[in-house]
């Protein structure tokens, strides 16, 4: 994974000649809505009650769940099944907003795509030859995987940095972040009543305190983005409960670059109204898709 880098952006002075036009940013044009997915025509009977099937059976263990941020939800094995039945829950399922990969775990990668239904995750784990060697669905706010690897090889306090010449706010920013650090329960069971979030874009920083945030925070094994208008692009880094939290316009432009001082990061995370609608929607495609056989 290569190293995300924290640009610097000259503000322009604002400056016109009175015969310029004014130049408005370009407007999104299109929202993504749910939608019903589509089951393939060519699957036949048997294929689509197996699929089916698997999804009563995840569902089932859904509805008894009650969703919590921090508890694990149902899991279903995935690995080993046909081929077309896997083909009929790529289509039914479809891809959502948020993805993410997991590097540099020993000797696997791992790959993470939310469904169209959110809060529903589809995990895969492949070897080092780039094999399939686990395979799941998983509904929660964020496949637990995936924080498990955040924190793996983390430290729990920012190592001290030599501050380069130049550095002018970096010290105090540091401070600011140690302590907010310090209301970690050591043992990992109690945490801040609430997310603390450095806007970076906002503070005057120098090219020396991005070099000493740069040294002091490297990109850790996690990254996550999110589509939308535009796309927000969260990774680890190598001290655990701090994730770098980027925004980004239709445009690709970085338009807010923060550090988030949390368990798990907000902007990613599927909250217990989606699991609800999820619930919902997953029995009608499964009603759907029951129908659909027996007609």
């Amino acid at each position: 994974m290569k190293p995300l880098s924290i640009p610097i952006h000259a503000a322009p002075a604002d400056v016109r000649h009175k015969d310029e036009a004014l130049q408005y940013p370009e407007m999104p044009r299109g929202m993504s809505t749910f939608s019903m997915p589509h089951v393939p025509e060519d699957a036949d009977t048997a294929t689509m009650v197996a699929a089916q099937q698997l999804l009563q059976t995840f569902l089932d263990e859904l509805n008894s769940w009650t969703f919590d941020a921090r508890v694990a939800g149902p899991r279903l094995d995935l690995l080993g099944q046909p081929a077309a039945v896997l083909d009929v829950l790529n289509s039914v399922l479809g891809e959502g907003e948020v993805s993410a990969q997991v590097e540099g775990l020993p000797n696997h990668d791992v790959l993470v795509q939310e469904s169209v239904f959110t809060g529903i995750w589809r995990v895969r784990e492949l070897d080092a030859e780039g094999k399939e060697t686990a395979h799941w669905l998983e509904a929660g706010s964020l496949p637990v995987i995936l924080l498990d690897a955040a924190h793996l090889g983390t430290q729990p306090i920012l190592p001290e940095v030599a501050f380069p010449e130049g550095a002018m706010n970096a010290p105090a920013l540091f401070t600011e972040i140690r302590a907010q650090l310090a209301l970690f329960d050591a043992d990992g069971t109690a945490f801040p009543a609430f997310p603390h979030e450095i806007n970076l874009t906002l503070l005057p920083l120098t090219p020396a305190d991005h070099q000493a945030l740069q040294e002091a925070l490297p990109v850790g094994a996690v990254a996550i983005i999110s589509k939308g208008f535009g796309s927000c692009r969260v990774t680890s880094t190598g001290t655990r409960h701090i994730w770098r939290v980027q925004h980004f316009n239709s445009k690709n432009t970085l338009i807010l670059n923060t550090l988030a001082i949390v368990e798990r990061p907000s902007p990613i995370l599927a909250a217990a109204e989606d699991i609800e609608d999820t619930r919902k929607r997953l029995a009608e495609l499964i009603a759907w898709m029951r129908a659909d056989t027996e007609a």
